[in-house]
């Protein structure tokens, strides 16, 4: 029986690749994206249904959803819409804060409170939440983006034990750096010139030539993949190379001596 997943945030990078690579695969592919008149390339594939959803209001996501379970059976929720919010916490204002964790974080939250019952009820589905390799370690000028990241990481362990009982699945998916345009459309910021010398020591991280050594979008989405088929009893799912890396320092060496290291690479 063809299956059906629903992806937030499927307009570019990972959500884009994913829907892709779901649809390649013979799935049925409900990709939403905050402005679906613009999609040129998802609309044209078969068994893949664009749909308008803003996650950060509440209303858009109870009537979509509600839509969605009326005309599919869904399998697979995943959760992607996200983007990055840079810089010290003194140089972000309110209304920037803000919206970072009504998108990263309540956006995720409230996505899966309204699958939540179908999924109970039938016994059977499954959450794919996407974090960060931020969301397992703290970086400067990341505190609220970092810091709705580990929410997600939280919640979504918590949210499995929860599920399990009913059948019901919750992974999370942290990737590393992408080469999607994360970096440029998708990232947000402030800036003082206090934290000048901080933030050119972190903006190397970000260089062209850093950023060309990431992972692609199809490569973590492949990752997305085998989360979502392999039948494992696995909640996280590091992805990328990076990640792969600095996650397995930090369970070699502990919490706080890889706190320690990074704390002496930024030393101003």
């Amino acid at each position: 029986m063809q299956k059906t997943i629903f992806i937030t945030g499927a307009s570019t990078g990972l959500g884009k690749a994913t829907a892709k690579l779901f649809q390649s695969r013979g799935w049925k592919v409900i990709a939403t994206m905050r402005n679906p008149e613009n999609e040129m390339e998802l609309t044209k594939l078969e068994n893949v249904t664009v749909l308008k959803l803003d996650i950060t209001k509440k209303e858009q996501i109870e009537s979509a959803v509600k839509e969605v379970l009326r005309q599919f059976s869904v399998d697979i929720v995943l959760n992607n819409a996200g983007y990055g919010l840079i810089g010290a916490l003194e140089a972000l204002t309110d209304e920037q804060i803000i919206r970072q964790i009504n998108t990263n974080l309540l956006g995720t939250i409230r996505v899966t409170k309204e699958f939540t019952p179908c999924f109970r009820e039938k016994k059977k589905g499954m959450f794919i939440n996407i974090t960060s390799m931020f969301g397992l370690i703290g970086y400067p000028t990341c505190s609220i983006y970092a810091a709705t990241k580990f929410a997600l990481d939280g919640f979504s362990e918590s949210l499995a034990y929860e599920l399990a009982h009913f059948g019901v699945k919750v992974k999370i998916v942290a990737p590393g750096g992408i080469k999607t345009d994360f970096a440029g459309r998708s990232m947000d910021g402030g800036q003082s010139k206090d934290y000048n010398q901080l933030v050119d020591i972190v903006s190397k991280g970000y260089s062209e030539e850093r950023v060309s050594q990431f992972s692609s979008a199809e490569s973590i989405a492949s990752v997305i993949y085998d989360a979502a088929n392999d039948n494992k009893e696995q909640l996280r799912y590091i992805a990328g190379e990076d990640a792969i890396s600095i996650y397995t320092e930090r369970e070699k060496n502990g919490a706080e001596a890889q706190y320690k290291k990074v704390q002496e690479m930024f030393v101003c």
